[in-house]
């Protein structure tokens, strides 16, 4: 089945919609504490997003293995996807 613009209807709603997209994806060779630091930034945009649920909905479904979608870094999502492959 084809996406239809339905699915994808609530990224029109983003608060990070024609926002740049370094503050969510981490560049070659960033630090530990450079990453922390983006990443707690961009936690706190999503923080104040409409569609913070269907956006993490999306990277967890899509297992999206870069960047912070829906408050959730990369880490944070392969963490959870392991919890609930053992709790299931």
């Amino acid at each position: 089945m084809a996406p239809t613009t339905a699915a994808w209807q609530w990224q029109l709603d983003a608060v990070c919609r024609g926002s740049s997209s370094d503050i969510f994806f981490s560049p070659s060779g960033e630090g530990r504490t450079a990453r922390r630091q983006r990443e707690d930034q961009a936690k706190v945009l999503c923080g104040q997003c409409p569609v913070i649920s269907q956006c993490r909905r999306f990277a967890l479904a899509a297992n999206e293995p870069f960047g912070v979608w829906g408050g959730m870094t990369a880490r944070e999502r392969a963490l959870r996807r392991t919890a609930e492959r053992k709790a299931g």
